[in-house]
């Protein structure tokens, strides 16, 4: 308990201090809003819009997970076909970085465009193309990186290719593999985000934002970007918490089944 206090002290005790210089910066200084809102004057607008920006937030993250978790395993599954089979590495980690090269700003248009205004689904692709290379990139690596031994001990069981991917490759990859999710998961909030600023439907965290600043609301824009900070930290949170649980002691070999 002690660590995870002295752990999270530190940055809290920045973020008050940070908030309080903000304040008397714009508040004695007399900066405008549409340059910087008081953090007061974007609490009170948070307030009065709580139920507006729950339900963004609500919209904008649902789009995000399903393209975390459609990135994710369209990653994972890439992974390990590619470390499986070379050819399928050449072809497949070209493409990768060929879709990590895309800027989100010029893929949302066009995807906004392909897809009806009714629909999450350009959202959803977006955020799963952004996903996958992080995931794909890491996992192919933890997958590479397994001890020799583990390998050929498997062969000497006559596992299969499959069975030593399934028991030895993969377990080995999940420290690598969660270091490219705590980089995907807040990075598919952000191009949901990003993608919902090129039209469809008008009910997310993006949509609100611009549709905010462009009626001069400034503390409410901020409000909404404030909810957005807040939904990349709780994706963040929930890769934390799922990569803890999947942390055990491994002490022995798995054996193939």
């Amino acid at each position: 308990m002690t660590r995870y206090v002295r752990s999270g002290l530190p940055p809290v005790v920045f973020g008050v201090a940070l908030l309080a210089l903000w304040q008397v910066v714009t508040v004695a200084g007399g900066v405008p809003s549409f340059l910087l809102p008081a953090p007061a004057a974007i609490a009170k607008a948070f307030g009065d819009n709580t139920d507006a920006i729950v339900d963004a937030a609500v919209a904008t993250g649902t789009n995000a997970f399903i393209g975390l978790l459609v990135g994710a395993v369209l990653g994972i599954a890439a992974a390990v076909l590619a470390v499986r089979f070379h050819v399928v590495d050449g072809v497949l980690g070209a493409l990768a970085a060929g879709a990590a090269a895309v800027p989100i700003v010029a893929l949302a248009p066009l995807l906004n465009s392909m897809y009806s205004t009714t629909t999450d689904l350009p959202r959803r692709l977006v955020a799963a193309i952004v996903v996958f290379f992080p995931v794909f990139v890491s996992t192919a690596k933890g997958l590479r990186q397994v001890p020799r031994v583990h390998a050929d001990l498997m062969t000497a069981y006559a596992a299969t290719g499959w069975q030593i991917t399934r028991t030895v490759r993969l377990p080995a990859a999940l420290p690598h593999l969660f270091t490219g999710l705590r980089i995907a998961a807040p990075g598919a909030v952000i191009a949901a985000i990003i993608a919902e600023y090129f039209g469809g439907l008008q009910h997310g965290l993006g949509s609100r934002i611009t549709s905010a600043a462009a009626n001069t609301a400034y503390p409410r824009a901020w409000a909404y970007v404030a909810a957005a900070m807040v939904l990349g930290l709780v994706f963040l949170a929930a890769v934390l918490v799922l990569e803890q649980l999947t942390r055990r002691p491994r002490t022995t070999l798995w054996r193939s089944k």
